[in-house]
């Protein structure tokens, strides 16, 4: 028998599967509601500013509605190297009652741009090694657009107006203060 015979003969077989799943002891079910759409769902803005290691899972599931077809994320990690310099980590601080206020802002600016469920922008302080989350922001909407668009929004605007200062350490014992090209404060220099 050659190979694509074996092949073509497991995927042959038929597996019957139970039309119900058996219980388990303590566990209730129900069946879902009358219709999803009159599921009453306050949306939701989450900020949080932390020391600790990020979590793309937590992030994600925090945005979660049966009212939403789409989640859309931006996942900012650090790199391992700038300039040809050997990056071994970022470090970063912010003024945490601007910076959350700032953040509040664009997430209200996305709600008036377009129609999302919940926000999510989680924000890493202090030092973030090679491939770890710096940043996080996740958004819900009904239809994948939007969602798409807030996330592109939502990260240009942080970066924009947010004041969160990064310095990158590198490999041989230096590092560098980076001044963000993007926020408004630095082009009027």
């Amino acid at each position: 028998m050659s190979s694509l015979e074996i092949s073509s003969s497991c995927f042959s077989q038929e597996t019957k599967l139970p039309l119900s799943l058996p219980l388990v002891e303590g566990s209730t079910f129900e069946a879902p509601g009358k219709d999803m759409n009159e599921v009453e769902e306050k949306s939701k803005d989450i900020i949080k500013f932390t020391s600790e290691k990020l979590s793309v899972d937590e992030v994600s599931q925090l945005v979660i509605s049966p009212l939403c077809g789409a989640i859309s994320l931006f996942v900012g990690t650090t790199r391992n190297n700038f300039e040809g310099k050997k990056v071994i980590s970022l470090e970063y601080e912010a003024y945490l009652p601007m910076a959350e206020n700032e953040i509040r802002k664009i997430c209200s600016d996305i709600r008036q741009k377009w129609p999302v469920k919940h926000i999510a922008v989680f924000h890493r302080l202090g030092l973030v090694p090679v491939t770890e989350a710096s940043v996080i922001i996740a958004v819900s909407s009904a239809h994948r657009a939007a969602s798409l668009e807030a996330v592109s929004y939502a990260i240009d605007a942080l970066k924009a107006r947010v004041p969160i200062w990064k310095k990158e350490i590198y490999e041989e014992s230096s590092s560098s203060w980076k001044r963000n090209k993007e926020c408004f404060w630095a082009t009027s220099v």
